[in-house]
């Protein structure tokens, strides 16, 4: 048996900056990008911000409007893309 090392995307788990927008909602960074998506959907899911109808929609409460862009529903693969532009 032939053992594979697992290659790990190191750019999708090197630490970003935060925009302070962002900050508010998951916390001061540096941090990967895939714990500040997981950071967002707990405050989503503890704000209870999700569409009941279509819970791909999220709406957005005051702190992330500013993260959104001011728009008050996204769907959540819209979401990623608006999130990137906060981080660096």
């Amino acid at each position: 048996m032939v053992d594979k090392k697992v290659k790990v995307n190191s750019a999708f788990m090197k630490p970003m900056k935060i925009s302070p927008e962002l900050a508010l909602v998951v916390g001061a960074g540096p941090m990967p990008r895939s714990e500040v998506v997981k950071a967002l959907w707990v405050y989503i899911k503890k704000s209870n911000l999700q569409d009941p109808k279509n819970k791909r929609n999220i709406v957005a409460d005051a702190n992330l409007k500013a993260v959104f862009g001011g728009k008050a529903v996204v769907n959540m693969f819209e979401m990623t893309k608006l999130v990137s532009k906060h981080l660096s």
